[in-house]
Order: structure tokens, then sequence, then C-alpha cells
């Protein structure tokens, strides 16, 4: 139930980056599906009744978890709206330091819950997953604090970051659904991933 509702959740994540959100395009169809945003509802859609019908089949308590990881994509990108607006508001805003730094850390939270999600892919285990976001967290931060000039230079790292999540969804799903997955597929492939969109990014680098 957990993997399945967590790959439907990344594979949504995933195609609401493509359909419509704007970025850098890189690979060939994103410029294409981009430009047809307004399919990304109905693509959704089908897809989760294709998973919940192929769930049925295997554990009831499977289709509910697609559902669950549906309804979870569509609430948390709410708040990911509402917070997105409320930072940009944040600086317009008669609060004290601290109550500013509070609320950042909720924002923090919001954005972090696909990638609690995408850890289940490489773990079951929830002190690992909790140790490992929390660690990420701080050193991605302090990474983007320090170098964010240097990071916007690279303009494919976020395409890389989506295909990734579009790959351990998909292994969420297939695993879900009995499929043998090696354990050190995960790490490999997110890695292979944002390797290439970063070496993409260096070449496009260099041109400029």
């Amino acid at each position: 139930m957990l993997l399945v509702g967590g790959g439907v959740f990344l594979l949504f994540l995933f195609l609401h980056w493509l359909f419509l959100e704007s970025k850098n395009f890189c690979l060939a169809g994103e410029k294409f599906c981009y430009k047809n945003g307004v399919w990304f509802y109905s693509i959704v859609s089908v897809l989760l009744t294709v998973i919940v019908w192929l769930a049925l089949d295997e554990n009831p308590l499977m289709a509910f978890g697609a559902v669950v990881g549906s309804t979870a994509f569509f609430i948390t990108h709410g708040f990911k709206q509402n917070a997105e607006q409320r930072e940009k508001d944040l600086t317009n805003q008669k609060l004290s330091d601290v109550s500013k730094i509070f609320y950042l850390e909720v924002i923090d939270a919001t954005f972090s819950i696909d990638g609690v999600l995408g850890a289940f892919a490489f773990t079951l285990s929830v002190p690992l997953i909790l140790i490992g976001n929390g660690i990420g967290a701080l050193v991605v931060r302090q990474v983007t604090i320090g170098n964010i000039e240097n990071i916007k230079k690279y303009l494919y790292l976020k395409n890389g970051a989506m295909y990734s999540i579009l790959f351990l969804g998909m292994i969420m799903l297939l695993d879900s659904f009995g499929w043998h997955i090696p354990s050190w597929l995960s790490p490999v492939v997110t890695f292979g991933v944002v390797g290439y969109f970063f070496y993409k990014s260096k070449l496009v680098k260099v041109n400029i």
C-alpha cells in the first residue's frame, strides 16, 4: 500500500512538472508536453484508473493506497502553491525575524514531503529515511545558500531531479506489484540520471 501510494505520488509529481511547470527544455518532447499542459489532468486520471484497476486484482488495499497517493499529491500541491505565494509575500509582512524563520521552516517541511516518499524507493526502514532526509536537507541547504548563483548556471539540474523522481516512482510501482527490483537499482538510476543532466548542463554552461 505504501509503495503504490508513493509511486503514484511521484509519477503525478513528475507529470505535473512535465506538463505544467516552466522549465529549461532539454529532451525531445518536453516542449510539446508543456505546450499541451491542458492534458495533464486527463493523463493522470487515466493513469490512476489503470493503476487502481490492476491493483484490485492484487489487493484492494493497494488500490486504496493508489487513491491515497493521488489525494496526497493534490493536497500537498495546493499547500505548495499557497506556500510559494506566502513566501513571496513574506518580505512585505511586519513579522519578527524569529517568526519569519519559523514560517520558512514550515514551508521547507511542506516541500520535503516528496523527498520522504521518494526515500521509500531505496529502503523501507523509517529511521534510515528520517536520518537520510535530515542530513540531506542540511547539506542541500548549505550548498544552495553558499552557491546559489553558481547552481543557477546549471540549467538542467531540475530536469535531472524530476526524471529521477519519474524512475523512482516507476520502481516503487513495479515493486508494489511484485516485480523483483534489485536494491542497488534505485541509487544507480538516481546518480546516473542526475549525472547525465549535470553533464548536459556543463556543456551548455561552457558554450555560454
